[in-house]
């Protein structure tokens, strides 16, 4: 059976009517260098799991860029710092991120915003705050920043996971209070959290100074039940020698016991470096008092 001509050619005349009714069909352009080794950077990520080959390739994709335009294809650069970041991070080298983003862009205030909430979410996963603190700061302040719509959420994450952790709460109050970029409701929702803050961190300063002050009242305690124990037994020593004793060293000794009751209050921290002296003394009298016991005749 033959088909109609009429019909078959129906959508080849379409075809040539849209050609000639509209502009004529471009190819798309072709995918540059760097895209291209983007493309294998990321393949080398994921699938074959060699983190130090990604990287190497990210790094010679950067050096094709160098000699484009500053402002070609930023989708392109950032995109190189992700898969950079990731590789760096799965070989246990996170503490080069940040210089190693930095050495492309430049300063902390010229990164892009992916890079950087990247960058926080690392550091602060890693327990190393501290590290991106001046580097956000730039960036927050600068003003080319300050329009983008990243920077709320940019703020709140500097806000949640550098300030508040790394203690630096009047900062943290300045940032929100002088910001625009804060609703009210996220505005009262950050002080509440720095007031938080802030009482944690005057019960546990209270609270060390408690356990400073008990750990010290220990240790004169402990000091001083020492000493107790070694007077107690310098006053046995004396006590058992004290009727062989001459009537004169008799008195003497009562007589020094006395003052020591009567003047001194054993609990009192100041008395301390009396009674270690006294024991000196009473050391030397029993020292004194032993040989002539030695040489008493022996009474039948």
């Amino acid at each position: 059976m033959k088909s109609d001509p009429a019909t078959s050619a129906a959508p080849l005349r379409a075809l040539a009517g849209a050609l000639r009714s509209s502009e004529p069909v471009r190819a798309a352009p072709a995918p540059s260098a760097a895209a291209l080794l983007l493309e294998e950077a990321a393949d080398l990520l994921v699938v074959h799991l060699d983190f130090g080959a990604a990287l190497r390739t990210c790094e010679r994709a950067w050096q094709g860029l160098a000699e484009e335009p500053a402002g070609a294809s930023l989708e392109v650069k950032c995109s190189l710092c992700i898969v950079g970041i990731q590789a760096l991070a799965e070989m246990d080298r996170w503490q080069e991120v940040l210089s190693w983003v930095l050495q492309y862009y430049q300063a902390p205030e010229k990164l892009p915003p992916k890079v950087l909430e990247l960058c926080v979410l690392l550091y602060s996963k890693m327990q190393e705050p501290g590290a991106v603190v001046d580097g956000v700061r730039a960036w927050l302040q600068d003003p080319d920043n300050q329009g983008l719509p990243e920077y709320r959420s940019l703020a709140e994450l500097h806000l949640q996971r550098v300030l508040l952790p790394l203690g630096l709460l009047s900062e943290a109050e300045e940032l929100v209070l002088g910001s625009a970029a804060f609703s009210e409701k996220h505005r009262l929702d950050a002080l509440q959290a720095i007031s938080a803050a802030r009482q944690q961190q005057t019960h546990g300063h209270s609270g060390s100074e408690e356990t400073r002050a008990l750990n010290q009242e220990d240790s004169s305690s402990h000091k001083f039940l020492s000493l107790l124990t070694l007077l107690r037994q310098l006053w046995d020593s004396a006590v058992s020698h004290f009727f062989s004793l001459p009537l004169s060293k008799s008195l003497l000794a009562a007589l020094l016991l006395c003052l020591l009751v009567l003047r001194f209050d054993p609990a009192s921290p100041r008395s301390l470096p009396f009674l270690y002296k006294l024991t000196q003394i009473f050391q030397r009298i029993r020292e004194a008092v032993s040989p002539p016991l030695c040489r008493l005749p022996i009474q039948h």
